[in-house]
């Protein structure tokens, strides 16, 4: 049986991402992280399933690591995917600018708010270890977005869609219960 994963921001090949999210990357150099997150996909993907990658998968020309990676991955391209769809087509079954599943909107930056009432959340990336906060409902976290980024996924590995939305409700719970 196949299984359904997501996954943001993966950022192959990026330097600087150890210093901007280095709290959340303990790697002591690039080649590790990616080594690193090839096993940890793998470990948890397998050939038959599908794994939602909502942009920024790769930093710089160099994309082939997605041919190390289990899985049917298709890409939703973010704002550091810019290398030619063709090129991300010899990994990618698919590459989207945005997609919905499961009345979810996808995308790799979170959408505006106005369009909330169309979908039953958006699953997103772009904001890395950070979350939303809804300033219109008195700095309350917004249940709307769901961040797959790889630094807020257990173990930086693509999470099971329905662990990720059993994980966000209680992430919105918890943390709407300590805003004062």
């Amino acid at each position: 049986m196949s299984v359904v994963y997501f996954i943001s921001d993966l950022h192959f090949h990026h330097k600087n991402i150890l210093k901007f999210e280095g709290e959340n990357r303990p790697f002591s150099s690039v080649e590790e992280m990616d080594e690193e997150l090839v096993k940890r996909w793998n470990d948890k993907v397998t050939d038959r399933d599908k794994v939602f990658v909502l942009g920024d998968f790769a930093f710089g020309s160099d994309i082939s690591v997605a041919g190390r990676l289990n899985g049917n991955k298709v890409l939703v391209m973010g704002n550091h995917d810019y290398r030619p769809a063709e090129e991300y087509l010899k990994y990618f079954s698919k590459v989207h600018g945005c997609l919905q599943y499961k009345k979810y909107l996808l995308t790799h930056i979170p959408v505006h708010r106005s369009q909330q009432y169309r979908f039953k959340g958006n699953i997103h990336g772009h904001t890395h270890s950070r979350i939303l906060i809804d300033d219109l409902m008195e700095n309350e976290y917004d249940p709307f977005y769901i961040n797959v980024s790889v630094e807020r996924l257990p173990n930086l590995q693509p999470i099971e869609f329905n662990q990720l939305i059993e994980d966000h409700e209680e992430l919105y719970k918890r943390l709407n219960s300590k805003i004062v």
